[in-house]
């Protein structure tokens, strides 16, 4: 059998033959024509510098030959750029903010002021009257000059009397029906325990409160659940305190005595001239001491009208001034809270007009004796909280009958 001839790149005889998709044989010593050329895996550049963190390529500088990227453009003058607005929600916390601190300021100013209260012993021993409903006040204005200065003596016309008794006594009731204010003139003829028949001023100056509460206690059958004294000068810081009050005085009043000179008609009035207002007995020739206690429940119930207006909670220096004033003007009887000498603030605002009753303890005399019947009749109301049924012939400025007084 003749053999065919071998072209070039064929293997030898004997040779095993390479399969370009197989493998095997020899390999040919260069591509067929009809073979796929495959080129060499190359790495690709990157601009990043050899040893680069993470191995990350650089940002891209641009094309060689490209122009370069511009800086940015300062905005133009006049059209700088708008800082972002706040949301409600950031003025609505600053609101808040700003309330929870002047609440705090509320409540810890009166607290620190508290702190320096004198407290008073005023409960007596023995029998007293059973507890009653509402509450009922014994309200004490003391002529003691301690802590007055000479200058101060002076310029309230004070006088440098000894001893401490009583100009102002008031007991303020508070339940269910009108507040009522009613003063006990300070010559009222009563029995004070242990000292007979005598004006009831004195059992103060004898017993001090135990024994004026006990007086009264046994007078009127009343009882007393709380107690507060203020003294001369007291007045004077606590109507300062406030900015100064109205009085309406209804007759001209000049009194060396007191250091007063004012005219007829509402007026404002400055510590001074209160004090005076309140402590002058020299200038109603037919009432006397019975004028001066009305002029007292006039003065008491202003400053407490000024002290919780709105005014005093919303300025902070006034705030201040009157929480600050009150250790200086007010002694409160022991268990006393803070709250509950603000609500006994509170009820002196109460006393004028159509929201309470301010009056006399019933007399019948300018001597001064209480009315007998008309004045257990006052005071039987009180015991049983029914100031709202009192007859307006009861209760009167003078305590004496509207067939007196006209």
């Amino acid at each position: 059998m003749n053999e065919r001839p071998r072209g070039d790149g064929e293997p030898a005889e004997g040779t095993p033959e390479y399969h370009w998709l197989y493998g095997g044989g020899a390999d040919p010593s260069g591509p067929k024509p009809d073979e796929t050329r495959v080129m060499p895996a190359m790495s690709r550049p990157t601009d990043q510098p050899a040893g680069a963190p993470g191995g990350r390529p650089a940002a891209p500088q641009g094309r060689a030959g490209s122009p370069p990227t511009p800086p940015p453009v300062a905005p133009a003058p006049g059209k700088e750029r708008t800082p972002r607005r706040r949301g409600p929600r950031f003025y609505f916390r600053i609101v808040l903010v700003l309330l929870l601190l002047w609440v705090a300021y509320l409540v810890a100013v009166p607290l620190i002021s508290w702190g320096k209260v004198d407290k008073v012993n005023f409960e007596p021993k023995g029998d007293r009257p059973a507890d009653q409903p509402g509450t009922t006040y014994l309200m004490v204005g003391s002529d003691s000059r301690a802590g007055l200065t000479k200058a101060q003596r002076k310029e309230y016309a004070t006088g440098n009397a000894a001893g401490k008794r009583t100009d102002t006594i008031m007991l303020l009731h508070t339940g269910s029906g009108p507040n009522l204010l009613m003063s006990i003139p300070r010559d009222s003829l009563v029995n004070v325990p242990g000292h007979g028949t005598t004006k009831i001023n004195a059992a103060y100056a004898y017993g001090g409160p135990k024994l004026l509460v006990k007086t009264i206690e046994q007078s009127t059958g009343i009882r007393i659940d709380q107690y507060a004294e203020v003294g001369l000068g007291g007045v004077v810081s606590m109507v300062d305190a406030v900015g100064g009050i109205e009085i309406c005085p209804t007759f001209k009043m000049v009194d060396p005595l007191a250091g007063l000179n004012i005219k007829k008609g509402c007026q404002e009035a400055n510590g001074r001239v209160a004090l005076a207002y309140a402590r002058s007995r020299h200038t109603d020739p037919r009432y006397g001491d019975i004028t001066r206690a009305k002029h007292q429940r006039e003065v008491v119930s202003a400053v407490g009208s000024e002290v919780m207006s709105p005014w005093t909670f919303v300025n902070p220096f006034r705030y201040w001034d009157v929480m600050m004033a009150v250790p200086d003007t007010f002694k409160f009887g022991e268990g006393m809270s803070p709250f509950g000498a603000a609500r006994w603030a509170l009820a002196m605002t109460r006393v004028n007009g159509d929201q309470g009753l301010t009056c006399g303890v019933p007399i019948s005399d300018l001597a001064v004796h209480w009315d007998a019947e008309r004045s257990k009749q006052m005071f039987d109301y009180i015991k049983e909280d029914k100031t709202d049924d009192i007859p307006k012939g009861l209760c009167t400025p003078t305590g004496l009958p509207r067939s007196v007084t006209g």
